[in-house]
This record gives C-alpha cells, structure tokens and sequence, in this order.
C-alpha cells in the first residue's frame, strides 16, 4: 500500500461567517480528517496548538483581523523549523493517518495564511465570506461594539485578506450566501479544489441571513466598499465570482467548471 501524504486544508474567516458549516461540509468527505471532540472551542486547532501563542487576547471577535501583531507572514518571527515540527507534534494526534487531507479550521487562520504556506507548503485555504453587516449583527451576540464600527472592521479584514491572496499558491474565496443558496455547485467546487470526488454529507442548509435586521442607510464609501464583494447595503447579495488561485490548470479549470454548473 502506498503511503498517504497528508496535505492541509485550512479553513478561514471572520467569527460568525459560516466556517464552522463549511468545515462539516468538507469534512464528511472520505478523504479528509478534521479534528473532532477536542477540548476546545468548536474543535479550532489554534487551541491545541504551542507553536504560536494564543492567549485570551489573540483571536478576538471583532478585533483580531485588523490587528497588525496578528497578522503572521512570512516575516513573522514563527516562520521556523521548529514552528512546524511543534505544530505537527500537537496536531498530528488529532487527524486520521489514512486521510489525504488534513482540515484545521480557526477563524484566527485568516491571518495566518502566508505564514502557514511557508510551514506547510503544499496547504491549501478555502476562505469563506458573509455580508458584513449581518456579520456584525450576528457578532453582536458576543461584542458590545457599534455595529457600523464592526462593519468597517470586516471590511477591513476582507481588504487585508485580498493583499494576501496575492501571496497564496492556493486559495478558494467563497461566499456564505452562495453555499447556502447554490450548496451543490459550491460543494463541488470546493471538492474540486481538493482534487477530490464529490460527496454528499447529508447536512442540510438553511438561509441564515434573514434572521437579522440590518440598515439600508450606510455610509456612502461602506456601500461602496460592500459592493465589491458583491453585497448591497440591508443584507442586499449581488452576482459575484468566488476566487480561485491553483498553480495547475487542470484544478482551477475542474473548480471553476463546477462553479458554472
């Protein structure tokens, strides 16, 4: 039998935008091992993890993404050897041997990205988005923040996740609003992105949007910034293309295709 090469699949996003939905999605699949009945919050690895430090500080809802000492490139002071080993020490234990895809989901991944390529160079990312004023409604649960502050902090996370996008080898940006709504066509992708077979898991989808009231009076420069994620002011989903970055065609062509199924 020949050996498994376990590759990473890191999901990222802010709190409150369906990474949690999109790694149980990904990881009904037979070839892909998430990690499961951890002692953490919701399974997120950077908990159980001693590489990269992770206090009550780092990783706040509403605050991480726009915090510079958070932002880990290439240049970051863990890009080491021993970053890596430790990071595969504490997760390892974690993740089924047999599975070519090993998948880690923490919301704090989505500013972690380039440094991750650099310990893991064959990883992958699959980036998931929400409209950020239902991001903020829905934050609102856990932050006491204004809800136009949290706004203009999505967008700024979104801005920042955009100049890393030019740094990844591979990386899948999709929409919360389209997997819920075009759930088969996003599934196939994403699975296409792996170099994997589509599978069913049997999870059923609801549209979580409508569950909030958001404003249609916005600052004129946040409507315009919301509208190149495709988004509209109120909660408003607009057409928009996923991005796909692969270094072989052959994936980007298969991930693209099922996209326009």
């Amino acid at each position: 039998m020949n050996p498994v090469h376990n590759r990473f699949v890191f999901v990222a996003g802010l709190h409150r935008t369906g990474t949690s939905l999109l790694a149980r999605i990904l990881a009904g699949h037979c070839n892909v091992s998430a990690i499961t009945d951890a002692p953490v919050p919701e399974n997120e690895g950077c908990y159980l993890q001693g590489a990269i430090p992770h206090t009550a500080l780092d990783g706040r809802p509403g605050h991480y993404a726009t915090d510079p000492s958070q932002h880990h490139t290439e240049n970051s002071p863990s890009n080491t050897l021993e970053t890596r080993r430790r990071i595969l020490e504490d997760w390892s234990p974690w993740f089924a041997p047999d599975r070519k895809w090993w998948l880690e989901k923490s919301p704090v991944n989505l500013t972690r990205m380039r440094l991750y390529q650099q310990l893991f160079p064959t990883a992958q990312f699959i980036v998931i988005l929400r409209h950020p004023q239902v991001m903020a409604a829905a934050l609102g649960k856990w932050v006491d923040d204004d809800p136009q502050a949290l706004l203009r902090y999505g967008l700024d996370a979104y801005d920042r996740m955009a100049q890393d996008l030019a740094y990844l080898h591979a990386a899948f940006v999709l929409r919360y609003e389209d997997l819920v709504m075009q759930p088969e066509a996003m599934r196939r992708a994403a699975f296409a992105f792996l170099d994997l077979k589509d599978e069913a898991p049997g999870i059923a989808l609801r549209e979580g949007n409508s569950d909030y009231e958001v404003a249609r009076d916005i600052a004129p420069d946040l409507a315009g910034r919301l509208a190149q994620w495709g988004y509209a002011p109120g909660g408003g989903v607009d057409r928009w293309s996923p991005h796909v970055t692969h270094p072989l065609r052959a994936i980007r062509d298969a991930t693209l295709g099922a996209l326009g199924d």
